[in-house]
């Protein structure tokens, strides 16, 4: 049974192709759904994706995804550097998170260096644009193994 994976974006990710395309690439959120859930098909993993602009969504998800769950790929958009309650659920659930970012975070304005959810992820990948998706569901297939 193939292990299951849920790729959770934030705010303004539903904008992607159309806001600042010179920072976040002209792909659309659509385009990189599909990708995750072709890399998921290739790595044996079932991937589930979704959007939101309300932190408490995202929250509500993170809950809910215990004991479902085997990984989570989380783009938290601007709350990475707001929400200590997305960290905090993501601490609860205790299930192997990445976190993903189009920019890099580090090269942008100071308000960005710094993101909650960084300290309880397993991994962080940003910079890369859409290729961080597929990096971070390659490395949550090795780390969860058969």
């Amino acid at each position: 049974m193939p292990k299951h994976v849920l790729v959770l974006n934030g705010p303004n990710l539903n904008m992607l192709g159309i806001r600042e395309p010179k920072t976040y690439g002209s792909q659309t959120l659509g385009d990189i759904e599909a990708m995750c859930k072709a890399e998921g098909k290739r790595l044996k993993l079932s991937v589930e994706c979704r959007q939101t602009n309300r932190e408490g969504e995202l929250v509500e998800w993170i809950q809910g995804a215990y004991g479902k769950v085997d990984g989570i790929v989380i783009n938290p958009a601007g709350y990475s550097h707001t929400s200590v309650a997305i960290r905090d659920a993501i601490s609860a659930v205790a299930i192997p998170t990445i976190e993903v970012h189009l920019s890099n975070i580090h090269a942008r304005e100071e308000f960005r260096h710094f993101s909650y959810v960084s300290a309880v992820a397993v991994g962080v990948i940003c910079g890369l644009g859409a290729a961080g998706y597929r990096l971070a569901l390659e490395a949550l297939a090795e780390r969860l193994g058969d």
